[in-house]
């Protein structure tokens, strides 16, 4: 699905990219890094496509979602304080005065 008709679908929702990517815990960049693209992942794009129709046919996808509990995603490329690039081991930071 192209990243338009997917801000479409949305919109047949109506959601905004930022609640899209609330409903489902992901930071709104994350969608909208996918405009560069001009396409959307499938599981998105399929997502995308039930809201709307849900939404046109009266139905609350919000309480459908409600229902389902799950973790957010973890952000790729996080590394914790002290870490690079995800590794195990400690690195000597040194602070310049």
């Amino acid at each position: 699905m192209t990243y338009e008709e997917f801000r479409r679908q949305l919109g047949k929702a109506g959601l905004t990219i930022k609640a899209f990517a609330d409903l489902i815990k992901q930071t709104p960049n994350s969608i909208t890094n996918y405009s560069t693209q001009g396409e959307v992942p499938p599981h998105l794009a399929i997502v995308a496509a039930l809201m709307g129709d849900m939404a046109e046919a009266g139905l609350d996808f919000r309480a459908t979602l409600s229902r389902i509990e799950f973790e957010a995603s973890k952000p790729r490329g996080g590394a914790a304080k002290g870490k690079f690039g995800g590794s195990k081991t400690d690195l000597e930071l040194q602070q310049n005065s």
